[in-house]
């Protein structure tokens, strides 16, 4: 049976504590932390989320009869206040207040399924190739640009239809490539990793290859406008005035003219012009909602604000992925559609791929591939052992074989995340043994 760790950034928080509450007593504002059962057998897709609606805790009723809540004594704030915290890292309560808009279920037409169809290690090597091509293609287009000279597009069409495929083939290692893949412009790593993670959920939903394309393409090029704004602009977008975020904002329109002015699709543009828009209209540049932003974008846009969160420009707080998934999650029917959300999470997992962890045993690793059906053990590269120091040799674990038939208190799970390169943890410098493989990443990644 799986059990739920809680998340880490609520685990750990300064003067939190759990109290049973019947679900029927729940009030809104609350943030449930456990279960009466597995989270695997509910459809909520993290363990942990507030209460906002009485809609929220009339769905709890229907699978719990009592939940865990924490209950904040002195909850400590002054990291949402610092200088240098998030602009993302807004109190929960002004999160409430903010207008909510409910959808239909999105529907995917002529719904695709992709069986796995290669190996990680395969995909890994190949991936590595497409990295290195689309950072020397968006290079290329950045000097075209400064240069005054329209940029050549088809390189970069040719690296997105190869991204799709090999996402098609197998989700996890483009993920794992991506998160490992260094590279000194914030803008081209956010691009590229923020095309991944579209591709991954767009997969997961059923996409046909043509979508997957203009999505991939469309992700990897929301970004390009921004080069015709000024460099301090850019690399401020988060502590800027009214004045200089209105000059930012324009950055969606510039990217439309340049792509339009190339003949690229009408599917790809509406990436770009749609991206920053928000579900309930709370979006820019021309604050539409709902239905009237297309399902690509509303991917991409999706997908962008993660990223950002996860790894932000160098003077910003990232957040761990289950921070961030449980971030989304606040965000349903109000900047982001509810379903897209659920799609996303259960797409790449509480842990997604590449995610540094600590397991209950004190053991620390890199997640490499999660079970969609268990969503809390994924298959993690264990990297050190009880003790925290580093092993010379890396095993791969499967949490969800491991622990099949175990007792949840004899499970071993995952307690925590870790930023990445936390105590000099680099999954690339580890040989790696496995039941069924041994190989390495280093040799993969370079």
């Amino acid at each position: 049976m799986e059990t739920s760790t809680g998340l880490f950034y609520q685990r750990y928080a300064v003067g939190v504590r759990q109290q049973k509450v019947a679900v029927q007593d729940l009030t809104i504002g609350s943030f449930v932390s456990d279960l009466d059962r597995p989270w695997h057998e509910t459809p909520f897709p993290i363990q942990g989320f507030y209460i906002r609606t009485q809609e929220d805790i009339r769905s709890l009723t229907s699978y719990c009869r009592w939940v865990m809540v924490d209950v904040t004594e002195t909850r400590d704030t002054s990291e949402y206040e610092a200088s240098n915290a998030p602009i993302f890292s807004r109190r929960s309560s002004k999160r409430h207040q903010q207008e909510t808009l409910k959808l239909p279920a999105i529907q995917v037409r002529n719904r695709q399924e992709y069986p796995v169809a290669s190996t990680l290690k395969r995909e890994a090597r190949q991936g590595k190739r497409l990295m290195q091509d689309i950072a020397k293609t968006l290079s290329a287009i950045e000097r075209q640009v400064r240069a005054g000279q329209t940029p050549d597009f088809a390189p970069v069409s040719r690296v997105a239809r190869g991204m799709a495929s090999s996402v098609v083939r197998h989700p996890d290692a483009m993920l794992w490539v991506s998160r490992l893949h260094q590279h000194d412009n914030h803008s081209y790593r956010h691009a590229l990793n923020a095309s991944v993670w579209a591709l991954v959920c767009g997969r997961h939903m059923g996409l046909e290859r043509p979508a997957l394309e203009n999505l991939a393409l469309g992700t990897l090029l929301c970004q390009i406008g921004k080069l015709d704004l000024p460099v301090e602009v850019v690399r401020n977008e988060h502590k800027l005035d009214a004045d200089d975020f209105a000059l930012f904002r324009r950055y969606v329109d510039k990217g439309v003219e340049r792509l339009e002015a190339a003949g690229l699709s009408r599917a790809v543009v509406n990436v770009v012009r749609y991206h920053r828009e928000r579900h309930n209209g709370s979006g820019f540049p021309e604050r539409v909602r709902g239905d009237r932003i297309p399902l690509l974008a509303k991917i991409a846009g999706l997908v962008d604000h993660y990223e950002t969160l996860v790894e932000p420009r160098a003077d910003q707080m990232p957040l761990t992925p289950a921070q961030a998934v449980a971030h989304l999650y606040e965000l349903r029917n109000i900047e982001f559609q509810e379903d897209l959300v659920e799609h996303f999470i259960q797409s790449i997992g509480v842990y997604p791929t590449g995610t540094l962890v600590q397991l209950s045993s004190g053991e620390r690793g890199a997640v490499v591939a999660h079970s969609p059906g268990r969503r809390l053990w994924p298959r993690v590269m264990v990297m050190t052992d009880r003790d925290q120091k580093p092993l010379k040799t890396a095993r791969v674990v499967n949490l969800a074989e491991l622990n099949e038939g175990r007792q949840p208190e004899d499970a071993l799970s995952v307690s925590g995340c870790l930023p990445f390169g936390a105590d000099g943890l680099d999954p690339r410098h580890f040989e790696v043994t496995g039941a069924a493989s041994r190989w390495s990443f280093r040799h993969l990644i370079g």
